[in-house]
């Protein structure tokens, strides 16, 4: 495959992680905004846990489909490297290995950090 397919792809990838984070960015301005008010503090424990539930499936999910964007895009870019009519900018993707792979931990990391910070900010 040439360089530019390649990083069409690329593209596509990062596009994929960046729209997996949507669906949960929304489940968690509501929890915020339902937390900010007060609307746990006399909430049933059944709408307590059902909050965290759905928090915990949005995310799991998410990061699911984020991390295997990433093995899929690490993928890419080895095939990157060994490409023809390679560019500076197809080169400089080809490098970015270290960065990706910073950022299947931090989707990860951060994903149980934020959850935890529902559960307490649900629960507590």
């Amino acid at each position: 495959m040439k360089a530019q397919d390649l990083i069409g792809l690329w593209n596509q990838k990062r596009a994929q992680i960046i729209q997996a984070q949507v669906a949960p960015a929304l489940v968690l301005i509501g929890i915020f905004v339902l937390a900010a008010i007060g609307a746990f503090e006399n909430a049933s424990d059944g709408a307590k846990y059902l909050t965290i539930g759905v928090a915990a499936a949005t995310g799991i999910l998410a990061i699911i489909s984020q991390y295997a964007a990433v093995r899929e895009a690490e993928a890419l870019l080895t095939d990157l490297k060994s490409a023809s009519e390679q560019s500076a900018l197809s080169k400089k993707i080809a490098d970015s290995r270290g960065l990706l792979s910073l950022s299947a931990i931090a989707i990860v990391g951060l994903g149980l950090g934020i959850f935890a910070l529902v559960v307490w900010a649900v629960l507590g």
